[in-house]
């Protein structure tokens, strides 16, 4: 049996107020609870909804295009639009003198460890390139 929870227990879970998860419930953002009033119960679902509704927001997704999004509409979340004050965090591979990377990893979608798969491969492709071009021509 799955677990079910009370409304003040999704909240706790979320951490929401209670009045924001009654909002995206009559909003249509969250699915209905099972009952009615106090005893009305939430589900796993209703859990996932609101971490997914969180995410976006924290991330500066508008209402509207969470709805979208949560109908299953083009499942990738935009590039927040850059602003005065806004912090970013970018990795920097220098390969050569002259030649740089930057990768801005949540951006991209990388984990931490993709990141650093993807700098060592670009790092072994310089050098294969690199000792291509050092290599005396073959007749």
């Amino acid at each position: 049996m799955t677990p079910t929870y009370l409304l003040n227990e999704l909240c706790a879970l979320v951490d929401m107020p209670i009045r924001t998860v009654r909002y995206y419930v009559q909003q249509g953002l969250v699915e209905r609870p099972e009952g009615e009033t106090r005893a009305a119960r939430y589900g796993q679902k209703h859990l996932d909804q609101l971490l997914l509704i969180k995410k976006w927001t924290a991330a500066g997704l508008s209402l509207e295009r969470i709805r979208e999004l949560l109908a299953g509409q083009e499942t990738e979340v935009p590039a927040r639009s850059k602003r005065r004050g806004m912090l970013e965090v970018v990795s920097r591979l220098h390969i050569a003198d002259g030649v740089e990377l930057v990768i801005e990893p949540s951006r991209a979608g990388l984990t931490p460890e993709q990141v650093r798969e993807l700098s060592r491969g670009v790092m072994a492709l310089f050098d294969a390139i690199e000792a291509q071009a050092k290599a005396p021509p073959q007749a």
